[in-house]
């Protein structure tokens, strides 16, 4: 420990040359190899910002900014820590020592001074600063790991979510991108309306799931090539509802809006929809979002039973849905 107190920091602030000179000879004598001092009290806080250092040794009585005031200069520099300060002084009232004390000094020293007194309260303050700085390094250090960690799971979370709403994609769109796609557009769609970046981003991560529903569909119904009859047509009405209930229970802001989304994508604005015939702003905003951008997305991708639509084709059947299956204004 005593080698770590050596490469201390310390900052000397005095106005009498000769105080300050017998305190360097002190401190090279015992072997510190980094102090610097100044006898202009206006320079200290200058002086420490640029130097850090990790013990102040500070007179009362001076010109300029008495020592008190230079206490308070950096105090308020040291917000979020506490400054290292020992006064040392000829003033020996006890009103002068509390006051000191209880404007932030760590310790007190009266002048004239035993050497022997001084190096030990140096080295002791010293201690109690170092040992600080550790656990301060420490507690940053462990933050960072916490802040690595956290973004390491939100990734991971992230990645399963999509991967799990391709897999519900994948069972009828064999490349399984049209999430991806729908639920950058539905982020897009969601920030030029005026919703918050926290907002866009949960579109973004719960829409791809706005599908998994699907899961529960039977193939002989979600893969026939023809039209649908009344009876597998309610069947397959039925996976926004299985999706809600693959995703319900969760603590998860994400999960829950893609409950929301699963739940009420198939839902139109003039209440023809499905599953609960929701009308108009009934229906969830992410419903309505989402509603839009797997429309769009659906009719400008390529699919076994037909050809892609241009952009220009899509938003014509999207702008004739405007105030039957889609909100006016999302159009």
């Amino acid at each position: 420990m005593k080698v770590n107190f050596l490469k201390s920091k310390i900052l000397i602030v005095g106005d009498e040359q000769a105080n300050i000179a017998l305190l360097e000879d002190v401190l090279e004598n015992e072997g510190y190899t980094f102090f610097k001092s100044t006898q202009d009290s206006r320079k200290a806080l200058d002086i420490y910002k640029e130097m850090c250092p990790d013990l102040v040794l500070l007179d009362l009585n001076m010109p300029y900014l008495d020592g008190f005031q230079v206490i308070e200069q950096l105090k308020e520099f040291e917000k979020d820590s506490y400054a290292p300060i020992l006064v040392l002084t000829a003033q020996s009232d006890r009103n002068t020592r509390l006051r000191a004390l209880s404007a932030g000094a760590r310790d007190y020293i009266e002048k004239p001074f035993d050497i022997t007194e001084v190096t030990q309260r140096i080295s002791n303050m010293l201690e109690i600063r170092l040992l600080h700085n550790q656990v301060r390094d420490q507690n940053l250090i462990l933050e960072e790991k916490i802040r690595e960690r956290t973004h390491e799971l939100e990734e991971t979370r992230r990645e399963a979510i999509l991967r799990l709403g391709r897999a519900a994609e994948y069972r009828d769109n064999e490349t399984g991108m049209h999430v991806i796609r729908m639920s950058r557009l539905s982020a897009k769609l969601a920030k030029e309306i005026g919703l918050s970046d926290d907002e866009c981003q949960l579109m973004l991560q719960a829409s791809p799931m706005h599908d998994v529903g699907k899961i529960g569909v039977p193939d002989q119904i979600l893969l026939k090539p023809g039209k649908l009859n009344e009876e597998e047509w309610a069947i397959m009405k039925k996976h926004p509802e299985i999706g809600a209930e693959i995703l319900s229970g969760s603590h998860s802001s994400v999960m829950q809006l893609a409950e929301t989304i699963s739940l009420t994508h198939q839902e139109r604005w003039d209440g023809s929809g499905y599953p609960n015939n929701l009308k108009g702003e009934e229906i969830p905003l992410s419903g309505r979002i989402v509603a839009i951008c797997d429309v769009f997305d659906a009719l400008t991708s390529k699919r076994y039973y037909k050809e892609a639509f241009s952009v220009e084709k899509a938003m014509e059947i999207i702008e004739q849905g405007s105030g039957k299956d889609f909100e006016p204004y999302l159009v």
